[in-house]
């Protein structure tokens, strides 16, 4: 396969790459303030469709909302945010968002019904947003320091991790926590994931080790036992991602070249 950006590469680091929810669509987005859409048609061709500049605006995080008709878009040191309209074909900047009081917003999460978006604040905040008006509903906090948060696939629930290595459980609709457990042997949290169908949990740590547990246990248990420790990663796992049948666990490290593992 060519790459998928052949017809235009990145001038930096890139951070995200996304399918778009519905058409045979890639986005790609980075440090050198771009957002890039390209056709995915066959092996020979993938057809860049456009390309938006950010001004001053090195991109962090970049994600399709889940009607793929925009693109939300986070940067490096800036506590504002992007909305990039694809069927008006305008850019929205989202200046301050009332009541969140945050130096720099860069992680965030889009809930798989598309309602609501969750920023990870700092010092253990976490502000839940309305998708359609990009207004704040609520502030949760947990203690110490949120690095990493994940809905469940039918967004009744957050799951967040805390630098601790620890794992707080929301409840969506009342915005209280129904529950935490300690991710085992964890020195640092760095990322999470929930299957597609509900039965896993997936936590990766600074030392590259990734958890593998079943919802039942994280929900009851306040130290439940992993069902498979993956030790494959030599250094931080930053990425976990469950594929659309929960039959593949991929876990990265973004410390090092070549660190992709399928489980």
């Amino acid at each position: 396969c060519l790459p998928a950006n052949q017809e235009r590469f990145a001038n930096g680091k890139l951070v995200t790459v996304q399918f778009h929810p519905s058409a045979q669509v890639v986005m790609t987005a980075g440090h050198d303030r771009s957002v890039s859409l390209f056709q995915v048609k066959n092996f020979t061709l993938n057809p860049k469709i456009q390309s938006i500049y950010l001004e001053s605006f090195p991109i962090y995080k970049a994600h399709f909302s889940v009607d793929g008709e925009q693109v939300i878009a986070t940067g490096t040191h800036h506590s504002m945010f992007f909305v990039y309209d694809m069927m008006a074909g305008s850019i929205i900047p989202i200046p301050k968002v009332r009541g969140v009081e945050e130096k720099f917003l860069r992680n965030f999460e889009v809930s798989p019904d598309g309602s609501f978006m969750l920023l990870i604040g700092s010092s253990g905040y976490l502000h839940l947003l309305s998708m359609k008006t990009k207004e704040l509903i609520s502030t949760m906090k947990v203690n110490g320091r949120c690095t990493a948060s994940a809905f469940t696939p039918d967004s009744s629930k957050i799951y967040s991790y805390s630098k601790e290595g620890e794992v707080f459980i929301w409840d969506v609709r009342s915005r209280k926590s129904l529950h935490k457990f300690e991710d085992e042997g964890s020195l640092e949290g760095k990322c999470i994931a929930v299957s597609k169908n509900n039965q896993y949990v997936a936590c990766g740590s600074s030392s590259g080790v990734v958890n593998l547990y079943t919802t039942d246990a994280c929900l009851k248990e306040n130290r439940p036992k992993p069902v498979k420790a993956i030790m494959n990663l030599v250094t931080s796992a930053t990425c976990v991602t469950f594929n659309p049948t929960t039959e593949i666990l991929a876990v990265a490290s973004r410390d090092t070249d070549e660190a992709v593992k399928l489980v």
